[in-house]
């Protein structure tokens, strides 16, 4: 096991070098990995030639599942629902309130539709729709995430968004009755045993049997990630996510043993993972140290959580909550739990954060399956001018404009002037036949 003296970095606020040493820490290397940009590029471009017979070729080749046509890659509607109903109760009422306060939260985001009639008669306004067809990835094999199905479907749902279809990669042929439970709760319309790059360039411009949709959300591996870079524009996607990202700011009110856990929550989920402590309380930081050395040997994935914390987490010591705002902004944390006294007067000094957990029982995994708000969440720095996964996603807006006689007159004459200030004379031309004599 590591040397817990060297497990975590450790920065000092005040030191001269700091924000530069952060910088250091925080740095992702998203450079582009030519081979796999090459082989996804070579993917896309046979699914969207070759159809279902690429499809079937792949799945055979990269999921070890071999379907005797593409009839046998649709997984019927009556299995999502047979494993609903196989479920142990437990599970199944766990699944369902989660669904409840997912499904609860989204309500509360639903943009309507609005408009407002000038004095002449002139209406503006915005007419708000929601997508025709959504699609979901959903991980499969060891990464599978009943959650992440519940997260990005429920939203979409309560969008209105008539056709969802879900493509999850069944490696071996094995299924996972969780995830296709929760998809059969959460409303997904068709699914299909596909995935990783295959499986995106399907949704994004279909196959005989695979619908195009519209906007492609949920995650995956780097290939999928790649994928829905390179099919962005065809359709839309929600985010392109790096390593999962937890900071924690406290006061030394929480339990040190608690800080630690959080902090492993995160680190679990792989080696590139961040978790950082910030701490206005030296002695507190000391304990956390101490709970992370003591606590990580009982770990299930302690190499995985070690490795994290090794390369990319950090201990930081500030002089004040203050100062701790200011590093929080600066790193634009997915997760940032405010595990102090006072979570609400710091909150007003947060402007960068994908998620906020207020106070000490607040755990970041409660955000994860059941609170209510989405767990899907921008990363990497990104919260500085991204938000997280929600109903707005999978609803568009246009603007309306109606003009009466009399208001396209006026509005005829300045936009006269400012065409032909362009040069654009048709645009002028154009204005001017609405203009009263």
């Amino acid at each position: 096991m590591t040397d817990s003296e060297n497990l975590l970095t450790r920065l000092d606020y005040s030191a001269a070098d700091f924000w530069q040493r952060l910088d250091h820490l925080l740095a992702w290397d998203e450079s582009e990995d030519a081979a796999i940009h090459t082989r996804v590029r070579e993917i896309i471009a046979r699914v969207r030639s070759e159809g279902d017979a690429a499809l079937l070729d792949y799945t055979r080749q990269f999921d070890r599942f071999e379907a005797k046509n593409a009839a046998e890659l649709e997984l019927p509607k009556e299995a999502l629902r047979a494993a609903w109903e196989g479920l142990p109760r437990e599970q199944a009422d766990a699944l369902e309130k989660a669904a409840e306060r997912i499904r609860a939260y989204a309500e509360h985001q639903k943009m309507s539709s609005w408009s407002y009639t000038e004095a002449d008669g002139t209406l503006l306004g915005q007419q708000v729709t929601p997508l025709d067809r959504a699609g979901v990835y959903v991980p499969g094999g060891k990464a599978a995430y009943p959650s992440s199905v519940l997260m990005n479907v429920i939203p979409a749902k309560v969008a209105g968004v008539p056709e969802i279809v879900m493509v999850v990669p069944t490696p071996g042929g094995e299924l996972n009755e969780l995830v296709l439970a929760a998809a059969y709760l959460a409303g997904v319309d068709r699914a299909f045993r596909i995935g990783g790059a295959q499986a995106v360039a399907a949704l994004a411009y279909g196959t005989e049997s695979v619908p195009k949709v519209d906007k492609v959300v949920g995650p995956g591996n780097i290939y999928v990630a790649t994928a829905k870079q390179l099919v962005f524009g065809q359709v839309g996607i929600d985010m392109i996510a790096g390593p999962s990202e937890i900071l924690v700011i406290s006061d030394g009110v929480t339990d040190p043993d608690w800080i630690a856990m959080d902090l492993f929550s995160q680190a679990e989920h792989d080696e590139d993972a961040q978790a950082i402590l910030v701490t206005d309380n030296p002695e507190h930081l000391t304990a956390v140290h101490a709970s992370i050395a003591r606590l990580l040997p009982g770990m299930e994935r302690r190499e995985v959580i070690a490795t994290s914390l090794r390369r990319r987490g950090a201990l930081i010591q500030v002089a004040s909550l203050a100062d701790a705002a200011k590093v929080a902004n600066r790193i634009a944390p997915e997760h940032l739990e405010l595990s102090v006294a006072e979570p609400k007067a710091l909150l007003s000094q947060i402007r960068n954060a994908g998620a906020v957990f207020m106070g000490s029982y607040t755990a970041e995994a409660l955000g994860d399956y059941c609170a209510g708000p989405n767990h899907v969440l921008p990363t990497s720095g990104t919260a500085r001018f991204s938000s997280p996964l929600g109903v707005y996603d999978f609803q568009k807006r246009s603007s309306l404009i109606f003009c009466s006689r009399e208001g396209a007159d006026q509005l005829a004459r300045t936009s006269s002037i400012l065409a032909r200030g362009e040069g654009l004379t048709a645009h002028a031309r154009s204005a001017e036949y609405r203009i009263r004599d």
